[in-house]
């Protein structure tokens, strides 16, 4: 079943197309990656997907409903869009950051209810930031301070999760950190990620669907054991990759790579 769907999609800044006449189908329950170089239409994509940018033609699903047709409110109660870099309020806690996601589910008036309440506790469990509710974002590590964003997205209490580089910025153990607590979201809770990653080797690593864009193109997409080739990294990236299966042959790793000089 699809989460996602776009339809002869295209998408540009004025008189620049970054994505002409996409067509794409991104699978309930998994977790899909969208790798590519800079300028490929990666983060232009997942802002179309997420409203935050209009297309200039072409039609978005999200759980079959098309996104022309449904209000933002609504919409927040689909899919929860994390940025790039997201900023908050100098002295925010943890709690009061996740607090933030049970926005789209309040009424005009009235403060947070039980269930609010219920799910702000349960987002900042589920992402391991029971111990630091209490502290402000800024004091936080690189890993936990993403974590937070990530609990504020869950408790929007939507199936959906879209990222824009959500390890961007952030050292190979807080990547990990992060990629995890995601890869136990999707597993456990069933909930479909779809993420921007620019970093190869864990794109593979915890992507069930992987899908490859150059100039607005999709070059190859599915599982990365089968999608991610010697070849297809040639037409992405314009490297020559060396490649290996991982220890328990499910995905594929880049060990080195060069430039390919024309």
């Amino acid at each position: 079943m699809e989460a996602i769907s776009v339809n002869n999609l295209s998408i540009g800044y004025e008189d620049n197309i970054i994505i002409e006449n996409m067509n794409l189908s991104i699978p309930k329950g998994k977790i899909s990656v969208i790798i590519g170089a800079n300028g490929c239409g990666k983060s232009t994509l997942l802002k179309s997907i997420a409203r935050v940018i209009k297309p200039k033609s072409g039609e978005i699903f999200i759980n079959q409903k098309n996104i022309k047709s449904q209000k933002e409110k609504y919409m927040a109660t689909q899919v929860a869009f994390l940025p790039q870099g997201p900023v908050c309020p100098s002295g925010i806690t943890v709690k009061e950051l996740v607090a933030f996601g049970r926005f789209p589910h309040q009424k005009i008036i009235g403060g947070l209810k039980a269930h609010d309440k219920e799910i702000i506790h349960w987002a900042i469990k589920e992402t391991g930031l029971e111990d630091f509710a209490d502290r402000e974002i800024e004091n936080l590590s690189g890993g936990q301070r993403q974590r937070a964003w990530i609990a504020m997205t869950l408790a929007q209490e939507t199936d959906i999760i879209m990222l824009d580089e959500p390890t961007t910025y952030l050292d190979m153990s807080y990547q990990l950190e992060v990629l995890q607590v995601l890869e136990k979201l999707n597993k456990q809770k069933n909930i479909t990620i779809v993420m921007v990653l620019h970093e190869l080797n864990n794109a593979c690593r915890f992507a069930s669907n992987i899908i490859a864009l150059k100039k607005g193109e999709i070059i190859c997409q599915g599982i990365p054991k089968e999608a991610i080739t010697k070849e297809n990294l040639k037409e992405i990236y314009g490297i020559d990759g060396r490649l290996q299966l991982s220890e328990n042959k499910k995905y594929p790793i880049c060990i080195e790579y060069e430039l390919i000089r024309e």
